[in-house]
Formats: C-alpha cells, sequence, structure tokens
C-alpha cells in the first residue's frame, strides 16, 4: 500500500528536516537556526548599558548616604541641647564608648583616627610636592623672561614669591591672589591705598579737637581700621605678608 502523498499547501508550510538530523526541545530545524556570525538580536544591546543600572543604583545610594550623614538632629552635650550632623553624633558617641572602656569603641575609633591622620599626611605631602614644583618652575621661567627682556606676558596667578614654604612645619601659604578675580580685587584695595592714609590723617586730626566721648569712640575705631588695612596693603606692597 501506498503513502498518502502530502498536499502541496502541507508541504510548503512544513519545515524541511535533513534526514538523520533529530528535531525537538533545544534542537530546531536547520532553517529557524541562527547563521553562524549573525547575532539573534541584530539591535543589540547598547555599550554599557549591562554596567548602567548598577551604577546608577550606586550614585543614588551614595547621594543618600551623604544626605543622611550630614542631615542634622539635636543632641545632649551636658547641660544644652545642640545641632549636629548625623555623622558627628555617631563620631562622638563612638569617642564616648571608646572612653568608658569598650573595647571594640577603642579599636575602631582608633582606626580611624589613624586612617584619617594618614588621608591628611598623603595630602599635605602631595600639596607641599605642588607648591614646590610650582615655585621652582615658574622662578626659572620668570628668570628666563627676565634674561631675553620679556615683558608682555602676564605673571603667573598665584606669583611665586607670593608661595610660602615653612621647610621645618612643611606648611603651605598663598599671601597673594591665586585667580583673575583675586587679583582685580587685589588692585582694586592697592589703587586706595593712598585714600586709606589719607583717612588717617583726617581722623587723627579730628581726635585732637574732638571732645566728645562718644564721637571720639567711633573715630578711634575708625582710625584703627583704617591703619589695619593700610598696613596689610603695605605688606602686600612689599611681599612680607
Amino acid at each position: 500500500m501506498k503513502p498518502p502523498v502530502q498536499s502541496k499547501a502541507k508541504s510548503k508550510s512544513a519545515l524541511a528536516v535533513r534526514p538523520g538530523y533529530e528535531v525537538g526541545y533545544g534542537k530546531p530545524p536547520e532553517t529557524a537556526r541562527f547563521q553562524k556570525g549573525q547575532s539573534g538580536n541584530p539591535r543589540g544591546r547598547p555599550k554599557g548599558a549591562k554596567n548602567k543600572l548598577p551604577a546608577l543604583h550606586e550614585e543614588r545610594m551614595k547621594r543618600i548616604i551623604l544626605e543622611e550623614a550630614y542631615r542634622t538632629i539635636t543632641v545632649r552635650d551636658g547641660e544644652r541641647n545642640i545641632t549636629v550632623p548625623i555623622a558627628q553624633a555617631v563620631l562622638r558617641s563612638l569617642a564616648v564608648n571608646a572612653v568608658r572602656g569598650q573595647h571594640r569603641a577603642q579599636r575602631l575609633f582608633a582606626e580611624l583616627l589613624a586612617a584619617v591622620e594618614e588621608a591628611n599626611r598623603k595630602l599635605n605631602a602631595e600639596w607641599l610636592d605642588t607648591a614646590m614644583t610650582y615655585k621652582i618652575e615658574w622662578d626659572r621661567e620668570l628668570e628666563r623672561r627676565r634674561v631675553l627682556g620679556i615683558t608682555h606676558l602676564a605673571d603667573p596667578l598665584p606669583h611665586p614669591d607670593h608661595v610660602r614654604i615653612n621647610m621645618h612645619t612643611s606648611e603651605v601659604r598663598i599671601i597673594g591672589p591665586a585667580t583673575k578675580e583675586d587679583k582685580a580685587t587685589w588692585d582694586m584695595w592697592l589703587d586706595h591705598k593712598e585714600d586709606f592714609e589719607a583717612e588717617i590723617e583726617d581722623l587723627e586730626a579730628e581726635l585732637l579737637t574732638e571732645t566728645e566721648p562718644r564721637a571720639r569712640k567711633l573715630l578711634t575705631e575708625e582710625l584703627e581700621k583704617s591703619r589695619i588695612i593700610v598696613s596689610f596693603l603695605s605688606k602686600v606692597e612689599a611681599g612680607t605678608l
């Protein structure tokens, strides 16, 4: 008996299967399989999308932690209530427990203190190295300009003469303007130095004739302020601040 002949419609819709190739779970027909080197999702995942969600979650958690750490609360301090950030309140509680003899609090507080001191030491060392390099390099550049007669270039901010380094304590101070805005403000004050000097002379003259106690007190206070300003500006001009 001959097997029944399939209709053309049915044969067209049927999936062609290679003889000897088993079709089943995990084994789709060859015509339905992804071709080698061709992605099943042509558009694919955007580059970096895999790590975007964890990164956003991490940033959000950091923001929440910082907001909570610096949220202020009221705590008891001896006979009075004070308002402090939560982070400070927690550290204060830790320090108190350490003083009371709790070994775990003592160890944790000592570790935190050591970590902060080490971080400050590294930061100070980096700042000192940066300041020294800046001062040395700009001193060389300004000397080069002087030798070559270059006068059209502006001085750096801060000026190397304004970078003061204490080699005994490793302390670095900037005694002059560090930005263009600072420079404009300093120049404005220096331009008015003569005005303050004239004001000192006027105030001193008024004090010689003024007898009313309240007026003399006001004149004396204004005179002291003007003298402080002139003294400061004189040090700025001399570079001895």
